[in-house]
């Protein structure tokens, strides 16, 4: 276990690293965004997850690399919702129209405090306030990683408030599993057999559909690379696990033939949001020192489905006093 100070805010505010050990793993986590800022895994050399060696570099060009986001993770149309017979307005951070990932100033955005630390885990704390990026209520929040033996990255997200509230949470790292420029040639499975259909915005329409004959089938294991005459298929939609939040069960499966090495998914989470990287393209040198472009990363967040306040038929996310909300995903790492 390590502790330093990794760089500081623009009005000074320390940001503290780690890093820890564990079932063949090495993590280094950092205070903002409760951020995994690295991952490696014994007997491979690259970095799993895409980042920067310097804090610098995430305010300045990091797309949540790595970040916890929330208080409400994806996206909700026109930064609106109703609650309980009351109107609320987000802050519209997704080209003046939309909200995402929780606003401009969401808590992937911002410092945490390390509540607890030891050689295999580390526990960050943070404090929503009232009001903040338009969200009612107070939110206590807490973000546990921890590394445990078989590969297993663990991570636990849990909060409380005190007034009903939206709380989804999600961990946002983008994943290569072999050092690659891009992700295409891994291959993906999830266990869903619908999606939500987006439009131009990335706004779920509310249609639940199913994915056979479409590019989003990966019920069994297939290249995440699909070209047509436009190029490669945009990947970024939330694939339907089930209804409602239930006991952490194996979700997706992706891997490198290339490398060798794979990441088996589990979550009690009702939905999955595959993003494929299509929008990365980073000016500065990233871990594995070059700097990213499209698809040099994928993203599979477990979470509420996006929108969920404004569609009766989606997963609630719905939080009130005296309830606690806990959302547990193992990312598991093998090599071949």
């Amino acid at each position: 276990m390590q502790r330093e100070i990794f760089g500081n805010t623009a009005d000074g505010t320390d940001i503290e690293r780690v890093e820890i050990h564990g079932g063949g793993l090495t993590a280094r986590l950092m205070s903002w965004g409760a951020t995994l800022q690295d991952l490696h895994l014994e007997g491979h050399s690259p970095s799993l997850v895409l980042g920067f060696s310097e804090f610098d570099s995430y305010p300045a060009y990091s797309p949540y690399f790595g970040a916890t986001a929330g208080r409400y993770a994806n996206r909700i149309a026109n930064g609106r919702f109703r609650l309980d017979g009351e109107d609320y307005q987000l802050d519209r951070n997704q080209n003046g129209v939309h909200h995402l990932h929780g606003g401009s100033q969401g808590i992937g955005k911002r410092v945490w405090t390390i509540a607890d630390l030891g050689d295999d885990f580390v526990r960050f704390e943070i404090t929503d306030p009232d009001g903040h990026m338009g969200y009612p209520g107070t939110c206590r929040i807490a973000c546990t990683y921890q590394l445990k033996s078989g590969g297993v990255l663990s991570i636990i997200h849990e909060a409380e408030t005190d007034r009903p509230t939206l709380c989804n949470i999600t961990h946002h790292s983008y994943f290569n599993l072999d050092g690659g420029e891009t992700i295409l040639d891994h291959e993906l499975m999830i266990a869903a057999d619908h999606y939500l259909p987006v439009d131009g915005s990335l706004i779920p329409t509310g249609e639940v559909m199913p994915v056979a004959g479409t590019p989003l089938d990966f019920r069994e294991m297939s290249p995440i690379r699909h070209e047509d005459a436009d190029g490669q298929f945009v990947y970024d939609h939330n694939f339907c696990l089930s209804d409602a939040r239930m006991a952490k069960r194996a979700v997706a499966l992706v891997r490198s033939l290339n490398s060798g090495v794979a990441m088996e998914i589990w979550t009690g989470e009702p939905g999955l949001q595959f993003y494929g990287g299509s929008k990365i393209a980073i000016p500065v040198e990233g871990l594995n020192g070059w700097c990213y472009g499209a698809h040099a990363g994928l993203c599979l967040e477990s979470q509420i489905w996006p929108d969920s306040p404004n569609h009766d038929r989606f997963p609630s996310a719905v939080l009130r006093p005296g309830e606690q909300l806990r959302q547990e995903t193992d990312y598991i790492f093998s090599r071949s």
